[in-house]
């Protein structure tokens, strides 16, 4: 049993510093934004890819942890958060879209992924799905809509490297089977969960189009805009983020 004093390795956090409610964005930075939306926060700990935020949000206790990229360094996360008594986790992310009516800034919330990443490989076998908690995911679509947000919802894939040969020809051969939109962290977090008996959803935010040839150039637009806290896909992570916190509300409020 972890003693109140223990020191998560990599989080650096202790029982009584993480909501069982947590949000998991990728990139440390955007933790701090996602804290603005929160009626009141501290900042935990910042170590290496993983920035601890806890706060409340209409009453409700909620962390936001950074994960990094990739399946990797999102399951270690997942471990030590579960660890310090973490019950419910939405990832909060980006994503391009597999398909050519989903534009930039809408939302796609995944019913499943498939398991084009190889972490969890080392807890379960391939065939094991990667699907989201079903009462969780409906909540997320509710307040999507309640919101009035474009959202989409579906299966969407995971992958392990952004800039292997392969993964253009994943993404390729996957969308022809209506994957929605594709990233690098949400079957990590739908299959560990479900292993470790927790409750998981995504909502992912689009900033790649389908059939656009300069993804780099998109993603760098992305990450300028991140570093300066300004410009339209800043103004759009809002979206996600809202949406899954007034998800998490429900959620707290139906347990």
């Amino acid at each position: 049993m972890l003693k109140n004093n223990t020191l998560q390795p990599h989080l650096l956090c202790k029982k009584g510093d993480v909501a069982p409610y947590v949000l998991l964005p990728g990139d440390p930075g955007r933790v701090l934004r996602m804290a603005q939306s929160l009626d009141s926060w501290r900042e935990i700990s910042f170590n290496r890819e993983y920035r601890v935020v806890t706060g409340k949000y209409k009453g409700m206790p909620v962390s936001i942890c950074s994960t990094g990229i990739g399946g990797p360094s999102t399951a270690i996360a997942i471990e030590e958060l579960i660890n310090l008594g973490a019950k419910v986790f939405i990832r909060v992310g980006s994503c391009g879209a597999n398909q050519k009516n989903i534009k930039i800034g809408d939302l796609i919330i995944s019913d499943s992924v498939v398991r084009e990443d190889h972490t969890c490989l080392e807890y379960v076998p391939l065939q094991y799905p990667a699907i989201a908690d079903p009462d969780l995911f409906q909540l997320i679509k509710e307040s999507a809509k309640e919101l009035k947000y474009n959202y989409f919802s579906g299966p969407t894939v995971t992958v392990d490297a952004l800039y292997s040969p392969r993964t253009k020809e994943v993404k390729n051969y996957w969308k022809n089977f209506h994957t929605l939109a594709q990233d690098m962290e949400a079957a990590t977090v739908l299959t560990l969960a479900r292993v470790r008996g927790v409750k998981a959803g995504v909502v992912l935010l689009v900033v790649d189009q389908e059939g656009e040839k300069n993804v780099k150039a998109k993603i760098a637009n992305y990450s300028k805009q991140a570093q300066e806290n300004k410009g339209e896909l800043v103004a759009f992570e809002k979206r996600g983020i809202i949406t899954a916190l007034e998800a998490l509300v429900k959620q707290s409020r139906n347990k």
